[in-house]
């Protein structure tokens, strides 16, 4: 699984599937679901990802107990 955190949107996306994506999914104001053809979970976004404390402490136990995540950031670099 593949995490990226992009400051400037404030969004995460956690990449499940290297898989192409064939349809999204926005299933409320925060969360965004990407299918691939035969309808397997490819990604999820997740906006406004500051506020999403519970998201935060899930992924920070993730990582403490080992399941496999890259987390890099998209932020740009700024002249």
């Amino acid at each position: 699984m593949n995490i990226k955190y992009d400051k400037v949107a404030d969004a995460v996306y956690m990449q499940a599937s290297q898989a192409a994506v064939a349809q999204t999914v926005k299933l409320d104001d925060t969360l965004i679901v990407d299918k691939d053809s035969g309808g397997n979970i490819v990604g999820l976004e997740i906006l406004d990802a500051s506020s999403q404390e519970d998201l935060i402490k899930n992924l920070e136990g993730n990582v403490l107990n080992g399941v496999p995540v890259d987390m890099t950031s998209s932020t740009p670099i700024t002249a």
